[in-house]
């Protein structure tokens, strides 16, 4: 009786944490659970824990499995979504509805001001809830932190939400930014409060003995968003344990790798559960995110919202002007007047103008001032406190016009944005396509407008091209920029 009780007390054990006591730190492992590969491991013990994780909780409705072939395509072409890498047999056919999701009821409940699923919503469900890991290739604002935070919320009342233990957690999120990070744990929260299950959110910029007492206080919390830094250092201090980690979501992935986490992430996922169910989230698939991919999931099922390639939303006014580099002042004043009217004006439409440079972010600001426009700026040389103070302000109208640096082009969630404009061009098209996607979001129409110099000529093809994606007006000299360029490239 004696040694089957141990072997007991062995098997929860290492149900809790999915075997991590035989596992190598940093490895990345497979096993095998009704067909699909889950972790690579050798043991025994592991295999059996997995058989115990919940992970499958999606039934198609009768209204979705009468579907034919054809009509699925159909659903799919006219949501913009492509599927690839399902596995055999399964279709995941996109969701039209909440309900046909199959949530428990209280977490059905965080969907009651949402008319229908968007798009990545409808086809992440199926996917996620049948227990897959996946890719999903979309921009911010489209919905996905729903995506990926209802599943885990039904994946948590499945595990228990009373069993939470401080520092603990079963569902893990790692963003890029702190605003980010802040912007994706309100809507858990949010989320989570119909349900009772508890997020706390940590990031560097703050105090940690503050977020530590967050992490360990009314028992812990079953969901953590965090940046990769400042977990590592909770980690470190061993304030944190993430062996009981079941969902691991890596939102913005490519922007996590352009600031240079990578060492951080593969230290956090190498302390998760080796069973755990992976989501990774990116704006675009270049050869890093897929290697990504490759080494920490697997055989995830990939789902793009939109075309392949870089692409703006059809629902923003793009204006872009070629102008001299030292234009540029009295050609912002200009854009201002006759987009917002004089500064004096009550009701000021919100509007982000994006620098390239802290400290044209600062002189910017200081300018626009002095010309009496109620304005804030954001950039990373400023406190958290200042950044959150005028985020905050932006939001509440109090400053509708916010001065930022690209700090503030992913992660910023800021409903009714209807300017943008990019004093500077950002170093990269993909940026200025993240940029102007701070308006125009949720089904609102926006509008940008662009000053572009000789300084940015080398952008100007792929300009062109994302101009002419989105069906919006090529300036001549625009195009007669791109062609001299692809000239010299000749």
């Amino acid at each position: 009786k004696k040694e089957k009780k141990e072997k007991k007390e062995k098997r929860d054990r290492d149900d809790e944490d999915g075997g991590k006591s035989k596992k190598p730190k940093g490895s990345i492992s497979h096993a095998v659970h009704d067909g699909r590969v889950l972790a690579n491991v050798g043991d025994r013990d592991l295999a059996a824990s997995a058989t115990k994780f919940p992970r499958v909780f999606y039934k198609a409705a009768k209204s979705i499995a009468s579907m034919s072939e054809s009509e699925i395509a159909t659903r799919r072409e006219q949501l913009g979504i492509t599927l690839e890498a399902a596995p055999p047999g399964e279709t995941f056919t996109p969701l039209a509805s909440f309900d046909e999701a199959g949530f428990p009821p209280d977490v059905l409940r965080a969907t009651a001001n949402f008319q229908k699923p968007s798009p990545i919503q409808s086809q992440s469900w199926p996917v996620v809830l049948s227990g897959h890991d996946m890719v999903g290739i979309a921009a911010t604002g489209s919905g996905k932190t729903m995506a990926f935070g209802l599943p885990a919320l039904t994946q948590i009342l499945a595990r228990g939400k009373d069993k939470v233990e401080p520092g603990r957690p079963m569902v893990l999120v790692l963003a890029p930014t702190r605003e980010l990070a802040q912007q994706t744990a309100k809507v858990f929260d949010e989320a989570g409060q119909c349900c009772g299950v508890r997020t706390v959110c940590v990031y560097g910029g703050s105090p940690k003995f503050e977020q530590k007492k967050l992490l360990t206080q009314n028992g812990g919390a079953a969901v953590v968003v965090a940046t990769p830094g400042r977990l590592r250092d909770f980690m470190n201090d061993g304030d944190v344990r993430l062996d009981r980690v079941s969902t691991l979501v890596l939102d913005e992935a490519d922007r996590m790798l352009d600031l240079g986490f990578e060492p951080e992430i593969r230290e956090i996922a190498g302390a998760t559960r080796a069973d755990r169910q992976t989501v990774m989230f990116s704006a675009t698939w270049p050869q890093t995110i897929q290697g990504l991919a490759a080494e920490f999931m697997c055989n995830p099922v990939k789902v793009r919202i939109g075309a392949e390639g870089l692409k703006a939303s059809h629902s923003i006014t793009q204006i872009v002007e070629v102008v001299e580099p030292n234009d540029k002042d009295a050609h912002l004043s200009r854009v201002l007047k006759k987009y917002l009217g004089s500064a004096e004006k009550k009701d000021t439409p919100r509007t982000l103008i994006f620098a390239l440079y802290k400290k044209e972010c600062a002189r910017l600001h200081e300018n626009l001032r002095r010309q009496n426009w109620r304005c804030a700026c954001i950039h990373g040389d400023m406190t958290q406190r200042d950044r959150e103070d005028s985020v905050a302000r932006f939001k509440s109208g109090t400053s509708p016009l916010l001065i930022a640096t690209d700090v503030a082009a992913r992660g910023l969630d800021i409903k009714g944005v209807e300017y943008v404009v990019n004093y500077t061009f950002p170093l990269t098209t993909e940026d200025y396509v993240h940029r102007i996607g701070r308006t125009g979001r949720a089904g609102a129409v926006g509008n940008s407008h662009c000053f572009f110099t000789t300084d940015n000529a080398h952008a100007a093809k792929e300009l062109v091209q994302i101009l002419e994606g989105a069906k919006q007006e090529v300036p001549d000299a625009l195009r007669d920029m791109a062609e001299k360029q692809g000239r010299r490239k000749g």
